[in-house]
């Protein structure tokens, strides 16, 4: 059964505190709303070159990578991207495109749309949810009509501005990892609406909450909730994570803020580690310990009880049409 995000009529505050995704509505984004017409895209982004993703399939697989990397000049990206079917085109006439904008140096920078798009940066009213020394990046987005993109998580709190076009958003809470199949910090059950059973029995567990975003509409997504788009028609938006950790926690070469932080990534370490010298044992002891080992995750670092309840008090709740407001 899918469950509906509540819409939110109390202030952004509130949010944050119970750390649950939420979409917000009556937030001022600026005047893109207004302004961000294909042809002004066009024309504001000019022809400056951009990396995008090119597909034969509008369901990229981030895993198998079925996508392939293409440089075009913005304005004529834009124009391909609104296209159902194209004259110009890599792949074929109906391939899909996908832009995420990147730092000016890819493997040091974060993206910032007023560095990337400074011109298109002076529409876009970044929320002032956060502390300005919070922030990370501001990734500019641009889907094709029906582009779906894979499942997976950040490590970051982040924002999700629907300017342009509606989006569908499926989200699975981090309690729910072990029924995603994970690679990585990707789901390898890649069509979420029609899964395979046969290869993931278990993904029929997670509970799945869904979203479509309207122009306008402001998604909160906590860090560590998996999340999964659909555009359903051509979009434009820009997501902006920061930083709600100490600084220290997160990986200083990560330009894109989806490494795991520095901690984390210390134990997963240790764990394989650990996994390496129980291979040392006949394969009963290996199971024995492993069980141990397991109990003893369980018990320091598992928290269904708590969580399951607050999943269970939103499990039912639909979306309401009342606008929400931002904190006074």
């Amino acid at each position: 059964m899918c469950r509906y995000l509540q819409v939110w009529t109390e202030t952004y505050f509130c949010v944050t505190f119970l750390h649950r995704p939420a979409v917000l509505r009556g937030v001022c984004l600026g005047s893109c709303q207004d302004k961000w017409t294909v042809e002004y895209l066009g024309q504001k982004g000019g022809d400056k070159e951009v990396k995008i993703h090119v597909s034969t399939v509008p369901q990229m697989d981030f895993l198998h990578k079925n996508f392939a990397y293409k440089t075009l000049p913005f304005n004529e990206f834009v124009k391909r991207a609104s296209e159902t079917k194209h004259s110009d085109f890599f792949l074929c006439e109906d391939e899909s495109y996908y832009l995420r904008s990147l730092g000016e140096d890819v493997r040091k920078e974060p993206a910032d749309l007023s560095k990337q798009f400074p011109d298109l940066a002076e529409d876009f009213q970044v929320p002032d949810f956060f502390n300005p020394d919070q922030f990370f990046s501001s990734v500019f987005r641009i889907s094709s009509c029906g582009l779906q993109l894979w499942t997976h998580y950040d490590v970051m709190d982040n924002l999700l501005a629907q300017v342009t076009g509606m989006k569908r958003v499926v989200l699975y809470s981090p309690q729910d990892a072990l029924h995603l199949y994970l690679s990585g910090d990707k789901s390898e059950v890649l069509d979420i609406d029609g899964p395979d059973l046969k290869r993931f029995p278990d993904f029929v567990k997670a509970k799945r909450y869904e979203c479509v975003l309207e122009p306008g509409d402001l998604l909160f997504i906590p860090a560590l909730w998996f999340h999964n788009t659909l555009a359903l028609q051509f979009g434009v938006g820009v997501n902006v994570f920061w930083r709600h950790l100490p600084t220290d926690s997160y990986d200083k070469k990560d330009p894109y803020g989806n490494k795991d932080p520095v901690a984390a990534t210390r134990a997963l370490q240790a764990l394989e580690r650990a996994l390496h010298t129980l291979d040392e044992l006949p394969a009963d002891y290996r199971d024995f310990y492993g069980r141990r080992m397991i109990q003893r995750i369980q018990k320091r670092t598992y928290c269904d009880g708590l969580s399951r309840t607050h999943a269970q008090k939103d499990s039912d709740t639909t979306l309401p049409s009342s606008p929400s407001t931002k904190p006074g």
